[in-house]
């Protein structure tokens, strides 16, 4: 509540009242939009969440070609007709759009802010709900993904990376100075497997984001990374987490990295731990571009992309025989069904985990046939 009584988002607030209005749609309409915005920042969602809601509303607006106080059902419904069938957007891409939507009307047609008045006085009608359960998409299963998404298998896994330290090679033995960001783009490529990150947390590292564990001392200072730009829940800022070095050879990729190849590249005075070759900090273009010529050029399936990575790591990590509650907290899931959805066992393992059955199985058995 403001100090003149008033709520954040109120039409009261954003529309003065008395004074008659020159251009009623266009004035109304980003009213309501700074209203939002306002109440939003109310409820302290984050600037990038909001920005998002906006520009998602606005893009619904212009589809539609009507204001919010003229909006149907129907409009939503050719959007999102449109959304899938042109420009191909996925199952959560649309709830997500729809979401935002909903909640922008949610928000018109509550009474508290007074807005089905103000329109109700300035174009004889109001605004209304339009997004319901029987015109959006519904979350009906955890995992959402495209089927063919998946890990790598180990041997595909190797040959990817290998095909990153030749690219070093042929670009270095060429004498061009291309070799230092291939150079980053293997290493970088291999941190991220290492520590089963996202894109963004990956692009988002920084030099001072590594540490020691006092439990894990032969990987020096390389023993922990900070992930300071993990996924956040909706409206909330990035999440943060601890991940403990797992494999013996990160830290000598990592080091080498730091100490005799990031000190040529042009913004090696960068905080970042992976600096561009035009700016302080490599974009998500960039790493989306190299890992797809990288793995088109090693002859692997195109269905792997750089999130493959991560569910690698997962896989890999459970077929090693580490413990399923220390694999969710590394990667940093809030429950063991997300873990369990990124997992993508080989039939090899799964195998093994079957003999260890039959063979405990059978020698109880064989147990209990000799004392009985």
């Amino acid at each position: 509540m403001g100090g003149d009584g008033l709520i954040p988002g109120s039409a009261r607030l954003h529309l003065i009242d008395g004074l008659p209005l020159l251009r009623p749609d266009e004035q109304v309409f980003e009213a309501m939009i700074k209203g939002w915005r306002n109440q939003q920042l109310a409820r302290n969602l984050s600037l990038g969440y909001i920005n998002d809601q906006e520009r998602t509303v606005r893009a619904f607006t212009r589809h539609a070609d009507a204001m919010p106080w003229q909006w149907t059902p129907q409009h939503v419904d050719e959007w999102s007709a449109d959304l899938r069938a042109v420009h191909g957007c996925v199952r959560s891409t649309l709830r997500n759009y729809q979401g935002s939507v909903r909640q922008f009307c949610d928000f018109l047609t509550n009474p508290a802010y007074g807005w089905s008045d103000e329109c109700l006085r300035h174009f004889g009608t109001h605004p209304v709900q339009v997004v319901y359960d029987w015109n959006a998409a519904t979350h009906a299963d955890e995992a959402e993904g495209e089927p063919e998404r998946r890990a790598f298998t180990k041997p595909e896994l190797e040959a990817f990376f290998d095909h990153a330290d030749e690219e070093v090679l042929r670009v270095r033995g060429k004498g061009r100075k291309g070799w230092l960001p291939a150079f980053r783009d293997s290493a970088l490529f291999k941190v991220a497997y290492a520590y089963g990150l996202r894109r963004n947390e990956t692009r988002m590292l920084d030099l001072t984001d590594f540490g020691r564990n006092p439990e894990g001392r032969e990987f020096g200072g390389y023993g922990t990374l900070l992930v300071r730009y993990g996924k956040a829940k909706k409206g909330s800022p990035p999440k943060r987490r601890s991940v403990l070095t797992v494999w013996h050879w990160t830290p000598g990729t990592i080091e080498e990295w730091i100490s005799e190849v990031r000190p040529g590249m042009r913004h090696s005075t960068s905080r970042a731990l992976w600096p561009s070759e035009r700016g302080p900090r490599i974009g998500l273009q960039r790493l989306d571009s190299r890992f797809a010529a990288y793995r088109d050029a090693a002859g692997l399936d195109p269905a792997l992309e750089f999130h493959s990575l991560r569910r690698s790591y997962i896989t890999h990590l459970i077929e090693d025989g580490h413990d399923p509650l220390f694999v969710q907290q590394q990667v940093g899931h809030d429950h063991a069904s997300t873990t369990a959805i990124y997992t993508c066992v080989s039939s090899d393992f799964r195998t093994r985990s079957l003999r260890r059955v039959l063979d405990a199985t059978i020698e109880a058995a064989l147990r209990q046939g000799r004392t009985s």
